[in-house]
């Protein structure tokens, strides 16, 4: 889909469909809206004089116009006047984008009457052009009727020309990463046949070309020299061996002075999780190809970088390995050797995804990082503390957390504070080996994270538990039922905040 930004009196002259935003009981139209609907011969004024549509938050109405370019309009409710944030205009666009598909329109402009704000201009058509990649999206790789096809355009209507050259950059960057999120899901809406940890390599490759980052896939030879022993524990019931993927992009602008800034930003790529000896129950295991979303997230990430083009350095690592129960699999009792000469005494190998990021924390040290970011579907325990609605953030950076807080409150990618107390530690102490891999059931996201601090010691770190939010159980405006990307529009502005700063 092509996704542009035009002065309004020309994109509403050729738009055969059209999307209006009308605030919540409202009794007149605003903007661009006045002209089309005169232009309509007043089929929006008729729609809202009729108390059928109220302008409810994303209810939504269908006219089809006597006059006028326009064949089809698509009402918009925006809710209460005032709650005009990015994340609003997002979902808004998301919604707009979605129905026309369903509606099979080919193609969309969309007017929203938000008041001229300079501040929030630039972040508002940024985020409508990430809903209009973002709305629409569905998995249609394994389906013989994929539905209604794609949308081919959608234009997000300016004020006038100046506005439209103003914020064609903000459009452009938002459209290449609502792309990415879209990339995100798709990977993550895989099956495990078909994206093991070679083929998850293979696809790092390719997004490591076009970002212009050196790729670097590491097989089991390679990791058995360098002492990656949990990595390799966790991969070896599988027919399929682990990989290690790192994707390394220097920045293409030189810097006034010193070196870049290191950022490194790590995905846990399970690419199925059967939980190995200690098998999972059916229920839900065919959920289980989205194991690797953090690993998605970081490819998205890469996906998008070229759009944002930063000067640190940024570095990915994946992790990458099946978890199953094969005849050489790990077994409970087992005791791995991560990189950094840590012993840890396995009592669950469905506690896998922490033993890949112990390793992975150990390889990025020898990078030196400025900061350095996790993410992971770790424990089931995130999800039971704050639901589908928040990842969990543990970091004992008050700087980092600042600044993923403010990145996701940008983004709408919610985060919770969570503690990571030095008085969780004794719970991972074994009396075989230096850590245990598991621990009690109260508190378990908290006792993962205390785990993976023990790796990720003398570095700024923090890590994202996104169990709770890679995958979506209902329909929502920008994200279906299913895998949501999470992470890739967070890591993205978390990385533009720091630029600008």
């Amino acid at each position: 889909m092509n996704v542009v930004i035009r002065r309004g009196d020309a994109a509403l002259r050729t738009a055969a469909t059209v999307a209006v935003g009308v605030y919540e009981n409202s009794r007149r139209l605003e903007g661009a809206a006045v002209a089309l609907d005169r232009a309509s011969g007043g089929a929006l004024s008729a729609l809202i004089s009729s108390r059928d549509f109220r302008g409810g938050w994303l209810e939504t109405a269908i006219v089809h116009p006597n006059r006028g370019r326009a064949r089809r309009l698509i009402a918009i409710g925006l809710g209460r006047r005032g709650d005009d944030t990015p994340h609003r205009a997002r979902l808004a666009a998301a919604i707009a984008a979605r129905r026309a598909r369903e509606l099979r329109a080919g193609s969309v402009a969309l007017v929203l009457p938000w008041p001229e704000s300079a501040s929030q201009d630039q972040a508002r058509a940024e985020a409508m052009a990430e809903g209009a990649r973002l709305g629409p999206w569905r998995h249609t790789a394994y389906l013989r009727e994929p539905g209604p096809p794609a949308l081919r355009r959608f234009e997000i209507v300016a004020r006038d020309a100046e506005s439209a050259r103003a914020l064609a950059p903000a459009v452009t960057l938002g459209a290449r990463t609502g792309e990415a999120v879209c990339f995100a899901r798709d990977l993550s809406s895989t099956p495990g046949q078909d994206l093991t940890p070679e083929g998850l390599a293979t696809r790092a490759r390719e997004v490591g070309k076009a970002a212009g980052a050196k790729v670097e896939v590491l097989g089991v030879a390679q990791l058995e020299r360098l002492g990656m022993g949990a990595l390799l524990a966790v991969g070896r019931g599988s027919a399929n061996p682990p990989r290690f993927i790192v994707l390394d992009r220097a920045p293409t602008r030189a810097l006034r002075r010193g070196k870049p800034v290191t950022l490194v930003v790590i995905g846990k790529g399970v690419t199925f999780d059967s939980g190995g000896i200690s098998l999972k129950p059916h229920e839900n295991m065919h959920k289980m190809k989205y194991d690797m979303s953090g690993a998605a997230a970081v490819l998205g990430l890469f996906h998008a970088l070229p759009a944002l083009d930063p000067t640190s350095r940024v570095v990915g690592l994946i992790p990458s390995a099946e978890n199953m129960p094969g005849s050489r699999a790990l077994k409970p009792g087992d005791i791995v050797r991560a990189l950094d000469g840590t012993s840890i005494e396995v009592t669950n190998t469905d506690a896998e995804g922490r033993l890949l990021l112990a390793d992975a924390l150990g390889y990025a040290r020898r990078l030196k990082p400025d900061a350095v970011v996790d993410l992971a579907t770790l424990t089931g325990s995130i999800g039971i503390a704050l639901g589908h609605l928040a990842a969990g953030l543990f970091t004992d950076d008050e700087r980092l957390a600042d600044e993923l807080a403010r990145a996701s409150s940008a983004t709408g990618e919610r985060l919770w504070r969570m503690p990571l107390w030095d008085e969780y530690a004794p719970e991972m102490k074994s009396e075989s080996a230096d850590l245990l891999n598991s621990g009690a059931r109260e508190g378990g996201a908290c006792l993962a994270a205390v785990f993976l601090k023990h790796f990720a010691r003398g570095m700024r770190w923090a890590h994202l538990d996104i169990a709770s939010t890679a995958w979506s159980p209902v329909d929502r405006a920008h994200e279906r039922r299913g895998p949501t990307g999470f992470g890739v529009r967070l890591l993205l502005e978390w990385i533009a905040r720091r630029e600008a700063n």
